[in-house]
């Protein structure tokens, strides 16, 4: 069974440091992480989105920055297929950075 998850991410709290830029491509990648809980929160969240960081990082006690929070929308998606996503080209244009 799938769900579905609609995220809020705050693009003003992204540590540009921790934007990855391939070379190859020209695209600009953050990885991040969804802590997942099936039992809403008292804003009826279901988790929250934080910037990835390294295992040494972790180690250090190192933790990436909250970035959003995550809700589950109702109902689940049986099959889900996909042919494409369009993207807007002046995007940059709405990022803090």
């Amino acid at each position: 069974m799938k769900k579905t998850l609609a995220l809020k991410i705050d693009l003003t709290k992204i540590n540009k440091d921790r934007i990855y830029h391939s070379e190859k491509t020209g695209a600009k990648y953050l990885d991040a992480v969804l802590f997942y809980n099936s039992e809403k929160d008292q804003y009826e969240n279901n988790g929250m989105i934080t910037e990835s960081v390294s295992r040494d990082e972790r180690a250090e006690g190192i933790q990436g920055n909250i970035l959003g929070n995550a809700k589950e929308l109702g109902g689940t998606q049986q099959t889900a297929t996909t042919s494409g996503v369009d993207i807007d080209e002046d995007i940059d244009d709405d990022l803090p950075f």
